[in-house]
């Protein structure tokens, strides 16, 4: 497919040039059972700048990989990168809890291997005009999608003192939520919040100096926060993983990558619950139908290690896991 230029892609360089895909030779090793030896399908429901996609459609020369992303720009960029795989992919503009309905379209009842790679992209975080940074003024926006309604500046806006302090504590694990909450609600009586900087001021204002000593930037919690409710993030991660499961055939594999602990959570519960047997732990036998769906292909969540999180910053947090399908869903 043919990709137009934008005027400030000269400027800010290719997506190989702005994006370092984080764990990719581990992603390569755990898929590659699922997807070697023949013709394979592989879903990326986070395609951001296409780096993992690039590498999975190098590695396995019969591969077909669905790519998708809510963010359009990131689907224009990661198509420029990946238009000599033009016959093998297919890019779709979507966000990953419709991951159903977009096989269903490309008439494709399983698939080999999964992949997500969750949080803000690299994309989301160097444009400064999307909000996603707390170190740089710009429009409280943070939507991972441009065409979608609602903002961050909405939510300060809109949302009521016990509304923000649930989104804080739920979502930023903010243990200041309610002095937070409080002081969002009297400083947009004076004026509605649009932009960043005034926002990170007020927290430093707010969040006690004791705790800024030792508990990173003050904005961290509040912006991961407003960018988890602006896109949904947990309950659109929530309804994707079972779908993505479910369309594991036999001996497909799927990986994420998550980068805090909400996530991982999720992810957690969800792969575990399919790794154990259903038979009551007093039978001596396996009841037919009641064994594991999935074997874990991970202790626990693995981490970076240090050469990566030196040479790639944001892969410092990253927790990853990963299964195989071992038997059909029931």
């Amino acid at each position: 497919m043919a990709q137009e230029e934008s005027p400030g892609d000269a400027e800010r360089g290719s997506a190989q040039d702005r994006h370092v895909p984080v764990a990719l030779d581990r992603t390569l090793e755990l898929l590659a059972p699922a997807l070697s030896g023949g013709p394979a399908v592989v879903v990326d429901a986070t395609l951001g700048m296409g780096g993992h996609a690039e590498a999975l459609l190098r590695a396995h020369p019969q591969l077909t990989l669905v790519g998708l992303d809510r963010d359009p720009e990131a689907l224009r960029l990661a198509g420029r990168r990946l238009a000599a795989y033009r016959d093998r992919l297919h890019l779709v503009h979507a966000i990953y809890d419709e991951w159903a309905d977009v096989l269903a379209d490309l008439e494709l009842p399983t698939v080999d291997g999964a992949l997500f790679d969750l949080g803000v992209s690299s994309l989301q975080l160097d444009e400064a005009d999307r909000g996603f940074a707390y170190a740089q003024d710009a429009p409280l926006d943070m939507r991972m999608d441009p065409g979608a309604e609602r903002t961050a500046a909405e939510v300060l806006n809109t949302y009521s003192p016990g509304e923000l302090a649930r989104i804080l504590r739920q979502y930023g694990e903010e243990r200041f939520a309610s002095k937070i909450a409080n002081a969002i609600v009297r400083e947009r009586a004076k004026e509605p919040f649009d932009h960043s900087d005034r926002l990170v001021r007020m927290l430093y204002d707010t969040v006690p100096a004791a705790s800024r000593r030792t508990g990173g930037h003050p904005a961290k919690r509040t912006f991961q926060a407003l960018r988890i409710e602006v896109n949904a993030e947990l309950d659109v991660l929530g309804r994707a993983m079972p779908a993505a499961l479910d369309s594991l055939a036999t001996g497909g594999r799927i990986v994420v990558l998550s980068y805090h602990s909400l996530e991982d959570r999720i992810v957690k519960r969800e792969l575990a619950e399919r790794a154990k047997s259903r038979t009551p732990v007093d039978l001596p036998v396996e009841l037919p139908g009641h064994g594991p769906e999935l074997r874990l292909l991970t202790r626990g969540a693995e981490l970076a290690g240090e050469r990566e999180t030196a040479d790639n910053p944001r892969a410092a947090s990253v927790r990853l896991r990963a299964a195989e399908r071992i038997k059909e869903a029931a």
